[in-house]
């Protein structure tokens, strides 16, 4: 059996359960009713004292949390260069190069924006 044949089988039959399982909820799920209680914020099963409790995140977090994203990602392919890499040529090892570069980049811009040590304060 060709490789991409069985590949587009195996996609088929995945969106074909989880369509099945999505149809089937739907119609033999649950419906509730949504009444007053359900419809009061809820926080922690209390009645909320203030209405305007409401803090806003600031935006120095999301720079953080953008920062994390890439380093995450770029570990996840280092990972997987690594698990690859089995005989070591000159293309996987411009292409570690590259994705060590990468992060090294990335951490020195962060480091050098200040982006941390703001968040901490």
């Amino acid at each position: 059996m060709n490789p991409y044949l069985a590949f587009l089988l195996y996609l088929m039959a995945i969106l074909g359960f989880v369509g099945t399982t999505l149809v089937l909820n739907r119609l033999l799920g649950p419906k509730p009713v949504p009444r007053g209680a359900k419809l009061e914020p809820f926080e922690c099963g209390s009645v909320p004292v203030d209405p305007v409790n409401v803090r806003t995140v600031r935006v120095k977090y999301y720079g953080l949390a953008v920062a994390f994203l890439i380093f995450d990602l770029e570990t996840v392919f280092l990972i997987l260069w690594a698990l690859a890499a089995q005989p070591l040529t000159d293309l996987l090892l411009g292409t570690y190069l590259f994705f060590t570069g990468l992060l090294v980049l990335i951490m020195l811009y962060v480091w050098k924006s200040g982006l941390v040590e703001d968040v901490t304060r």
